[in-house]
């Protein structure tokens, strides 16, 4: 049987020794075997960080994202092949889309996130300006660049695609060169995975390494500069977080545990009610997609103490529908674990709970298969128990499989205090239409989680539901769960960037952001700067207009015009007791209009489209009789890589005769890259 492939230091290696046997986990036969035998973890290290990090450090924010999209649209060419692979660790159809087509959907979200919240640069400017001066020489900003080592990813057997590509977008978009380890369960997808993107030629050398079998001597070598996340048992991540150079080096590290995950039923929702249907429906899926193998599954199921008997009945009636067996058969809704040595873990651990509950549904130590024997195969029932919620069994002891407990309560208070026992997970669900005992049991039980999802009729239509972690929000919780937090949109990509505060003069911050600075010089030319084409216009390129005079007619034509009737702008007795004003004043979207009226070049030219203002503020009341000067300057400059043309912000500062601002604000516009 095949040996499977590392790949590290810019080629693929393949152990010397025979390797440990991986089997399928429905039929019990071997599928390759997995060693990683005579890696040099040194030297994988420091290649990706001489080879792989100089590659993507290079590129531009946009152009990261834009290789993630071609891998993603390269990895959905190949589905198939991986669904087939897939079955093999025991994965139905459906249970591999989640898996597969859920690790390519990160790659698209990153791939927008990038393009949309990121710049079209190198460096992430943090924040605001600073001021930390009276005459505005000397101010600050923080900015985030790449760290210059490898992102370690030590991943689980239950997402063999999911895991490694949710690690690997905000690394790569960040900037860091990943090194992938799966667990050896059902590393073989995982080696196909790395195999379709390796021979893709998409990604930059060195900036993708995978090592299929142990992890060896590798965290003997990570620095500083590297970064190590693990997703696993509570046991594995504590040791890995005390190894020597982990502490010695102060690495990131960032852990994803086990995690005894809560869903809550709501006293409203009783049987017969949108909700209880949903909590029922919620509750046995995420029993049976992966069979249960999942970190976000629900363990603990918190229902009212007097709708307990009509729950039970219900998930039982549910999961009796549930045909257990290979996932390749007809029918088959819940396939095997990923191992027997699983299956064992499982029943283990079954059997601490099962001294403080009882069984509601299911056989541990039997069930009926379609299509493979049951003993060859890591097959296992769902099974369902209830028990004593005030036993410390159920909120401390997790079967990683399909296994559930109904726990009653009987008031908000008391199912908060439970959720507590939990010592903290990654994703909790409250089901229920009664917006008073959401709020009172989210903002409760949140401290102890990641993620929370509240599901009612109104949303569950579009509901990603409980276990399904989004690109876009946080995956991690506190605690047990690991205390750590991966994705998040930008925020996973941040994760690998060191955060760092500049001091100096607006101008040195303007040449280090690549944004211009309030107080760095202004560059007035002859050339109005919306005759520039993005080629030519610079950062610091500037008009100042005016002055314009504002008239009482102004007031009151605008007042008429707009509707906008407002006391201050057209009642002189009500607008001199107004305690701001003291008499009439204009209209701030008046002084917004008359600004761009004194800033706009009207002719057709590179500037095609103006398409917002973002932080308008209105800083002193406008008189009639103050006359307005506009300040115009170009601030940021993003080309889109895509496009013909590109995005300006301009700095837009509206000031009255006395050169106090009376408007601030950032003008953005669509320019094209070249002149017509």
């Amino acid at each position: 049987m095949a040996l499977l492939r590392s790949y590290v230091s810019g080629g693929w290696h393949t152990a010397e020794n025979d390797g440990v046997p991986l089997h399928d986990a429905s039929t019990g036969e071997e599928v390759a075997r997995v060693s990683s035998e005579g890696i040099d973890f040194a030297a994988a290290l420091d290649y990706g960080r001489r080879v792989g990090g100089p590659a993507l450090r290079e590129l531009t924010f946009h152009q990261r994202a834009a290789l993630l999209k071609a891998l993603a649209s390269h990895l959905r060419e190949h589905r198939e092949e991986l669904y087939a692979l897939s079955a093999r660790t025991g994965a139905t159809k459906t249970d591999s889309m989640v898996d597969i087509d859920g690790g390519i959907g990160v790659l698209f979200a990153y791939s927008s996130k990038g393009k949309r919240e990121l710049p079209n640069d190198t460096v992430y400017v943090d924040g605001n300006v600073e001021p930390l001066s009276k005459g505005g020489t000397f101010v600050a900003q923080h900015i985030a660049v790449p760290l210059r080592g490898v992102a370690v990813q030590i991943n689980a057997f239950n997402f063999p695609v999911w895991g490694p590509l949710e690690k690997f977008a905000p690394a790569f978009l960040a900037g860091v060169p990943s090194l992938i380890k799966p667990a050896s369960q059902t590393a073989y997808l995982t080696a196909r995975l790395v195999e379709i993107i390796i021979e893709s030629g998409i990604l930059p050398e060195g900036t993708l390494q995978f090592v299929a079998g142990s992890v060896g001597d590798l965290l003997d070598h990570v620095t500083a500069q590297d970064l190590v996340s693990f997703t696993g048992s509570a046991s594995t991540a504590q040791k890995l977080r005390a190894h020597p150079a982990i502490v010695r080096n102060s690495v990131r590290f960032n852990a994803e545990a086990d995690s005894l995950n809560l869903s809550i039923l709501g006293p409203d929702a009783k049987p017969g009610t949108t909700e209880f249907d949903l909590f029922v429906k919620q509750l046995t899926t995420e029993m049976t997609v992966k069979a249960g193998q999942k970190c976000t599954a629900i363990r603990r199921a918190f229902v009212p103490a007097d709708l307990l008997d009509d729950v039970a009945e219900a998930a039982s009636a549910r999961l009796a529908k549930t045909t257990v067996g290979n996932p390749t058969a007809e029918g088959v809704r819940m396939g095997a674990l990923a191992s027997l040595e699983q299956r064992e873990e499982v029943r283990r651990s079954l059997k601490a709970l099962l001294d403080v509950g009882t069984v509601v549904f299911g056989d541990p130590e039997q069930v009926e298969v379609v299509g493979a024997d049951a003993e060859r195969g890591a097959f296992i029932s769902p099974v369902l128990l209830k028990a004593d919620p005030e036993r410390s069994e159920p909120h401390e002891v997790e079967a990683f499989g399909p296994v559930s407990t109904l726990l009653p309560y009987t008031s908000a208070e008391q199912v908060i205090e439970l959720a507590a026992r939990g010592g903290g997970s990654l994703v909790g669900s409250v089901v229920s239409a009664d917006k008073e005992f959401v709020r009172e049991v989210v903002l409760g039980v949140a401290p102890y989680h990641g993620r929370l999802l509240v599901l009612d009729a109104e949303d569950a239509k579009e509901s990603t539901g409980h276990g399904s972690p989004m690109p876009q929000l946080v995956h991690g919780g506190p605690g047990r769960a690991g205390g750590g937090e991966e994705m998040g949109g930008v925020r996973g990509v941040l994760h690998h960037m060191q955060r760092t505060a500049v001091q100096g003069s607006p101008a040195a911050l303007s040449t280090v952001t690549g944004r211009w600075v309030a107080g760095a010089p202004r560059t007035e030319g002859d050339v109005h700067p919306f005759r520039k084409s993005l080629a030519e216009l610079k950062i610091g390129d500037s008009v100042v207009a005016g002055p314009r005079t504002v008239t009482q007619e102004d007031v009151d034509h605008f007042a008429e015009f707009t509707g906008d009737t407002f006391y201050a702008h057209t009642d002189p007795e009500a607008a001199a007791a107004n305690p701001l004003f003291g008499g009439i004043v204009a209209h701030g979207y008046l002084v917004v209009s008359f600004a761009a009226g004194l800033f706009v070049s009207p002719e057709p030219g590179p500037v095609l489209a103006n398409y917002g203002l973002e932080n308008l503020r209105f800083l002193t009341p406008v008189k009639v009789g103050d006359s307005l000067t506009v300040t115009l300057t170009a601030k940021q400059i993003t080309p889109r890589i895509d496009q013909e043309y590109g995005e300006v912000r301009w700095d837009a500062d509206v000031t009255n005769a006395d050169g106090d601002s009376v408007a601030k604000y950032d003008v953005l516009t669509l320019v094209a890259k070249e002149q017509s």
